[in-house]
C-alpha cells in the first residue's frame, strides 16, 4: 500500500522517536569507533533497556554489531546512515506550495 521509500522514512523516523536511541547514536558518533563497553553506565538506563534500543537501531540498519568473545561491539553503519540521511533530506527539504491553502 505504501512505497518502499515511505516505509523506510517511517522506520527511520520511528527509531528517532525515543531519546535513548538518539543518545546511543550520539555516543557512537562521539567515540568514532566500535563500542564494546557497557552503554548502560554511559546512558543511565538498565542493560535490558539499552539492549532493546540497540536491537531497534540494528533492525533499521543504523548500527551494526559484531561479536568479540562474550561482548557485542556496536558502531554506526555508514552505508545505511548515508541512505537514511538522503531519504530524510529529500523528504524534509520539500517546500510548501506558494498558494495559501488555509
Amino acid at each position: 500500500m505504501y512505497t518502499e521509500q515511505q516505509n523506510d522514512i517511517a522506520l527511520f523516523a520511528k527509531v528517532f522517536g525515543h531519546p535513548a536511541r538518539v543518545a546511543i547514536l550520539q555516543r557512537l558518533f562521539e567515540i568514532d569507533a566500535c563500542y564494546c563497553g557497557d552503554l548502560s553506565e554511559e546512558i543511565g538506563l538498565a542493560q535490558p533497556t539499552i539492549s532493546q534500543h540497540l536491537k531497534e537501531l540494528k533492525s533499521v540498519g543504523l548500527i551494526k554489531g559484531t561479536v568479540e568473545g562474550v561482548k557485542v561491539c556496536y558502531c554506526i553503519d555508514p552505508k545505511n546512515w548515508a541512505k537514511m540521511k538522503k531519504l530524510m533530506h529529500q523528504f524534509l527539504n520539500q517546500d510548501l506550495p506558494k498558494a495559501d491553502c488555509c
